[in-house]
């Protein structure tokens, strides 16, 4: 089953690298009583995420903070080292939470983990972006094809949040 609009986000606990080192972050931390930006990647440093999907949030991230919103996160299929490289080399460090669904299980239970096998990235996720608030999807945008970054992009969730 898929993730949908009006849904509860399902609990899972991310790992996200930080100046103190690596930190547990469950989906209670970042969601509980707060209105929230998620954004997924199928993998970072990959073309797409690097040029286009995570700089629309990054360049964004005050006009989003602007219209309600608590927190901006953005989640992939990667180890926790791959992505607080990714925040370090994006400059998102401090911006953004760059979360490490290492395993899947979040990906998986969502119902947005896509096979790229065959281009060897393995189980990875699809492209989307949700504002979910207190846990509770409230608007989800799903790639159709995962090399664009339009629906899920930061223009997309600013027009949602006017």
């Amino acid at each position: 089953m898929t993730i949908a609009v009006g849904d509860k986000l399902p609990n899972a606990t991310f790992k996200e690298k930080t100046a103190d080192g690596p930190v547990e972050v469950t989906t209670d931390q970042l969601f509980k009583g707060k209105r929230v930006v998620l954004f997924a990647v199928p993998g970072a440093f990959t073309p797409t995420c690097s040029l286009n999907h995570l700089p629309g949030y990054l360049e964004n991230r005050d006009a989003i903070l602007a219209r309600g919103v608590d927190d901006i996160a953005v989640v992939a299929v990667n180890d926790l080292h791959v992505m607080g490289a990714w925040a370090t080399s994006s400059g998102g460090v401090g911006k953004i939470h760059f979360l490490s669904d290492w395993n899947a299980a979040f990906t998986k239970a969502l119902g947005m983990d896509i096979d790229l096998s065959a281009g060897t990235l393995g189980i990875r996720s699809k492209r989307y972006s949700m504002l979910v608030e207190d846990g509770i999807v409230k608007a989800l945008n799903v790639e159709d094809v995962p090399s664009q970054a339009i629906a899920s992009g930061a223009a997309t969730m600013l027009e949602q949040l006017s």
